[in-house]
């Protein structure tokens, strides 16, 4: 995985943050889908990898998640 600025992490965990609230309940590939849509907000880009880890880790998790910790960054 890609080395990120704290810049791009913070955005990244505040998109994370914001799926993970309401992610309970959504259809299989809406957190994805999310993910992707809130990156684009912020202006951070993410290989699919990431996104699909960060993702599988929110499912998984069904609580707060370190997105650096994910990213392994």
């Amino acid at each position: 995985m890609s080395a990120h600025s704290s810049e791009e992490l913070e955005a990244v965990q505040a998109v994370v943050d914001r799926v993970t609230s309401w992610q309970d309940g959504a259809t299989e590939g809406t957190v994805e889908e999310e993910l992707r849509r809130g990156l684009g907000e912020v202006g951070v880009s993410l290989d699919d990898g990431e996104v699909t880890t960060l993702a599988s880790a929110i499912e998984d998790e069904h609580g707060a998640i370190d997105a650096a910790e994910v990213l392994g960054s």
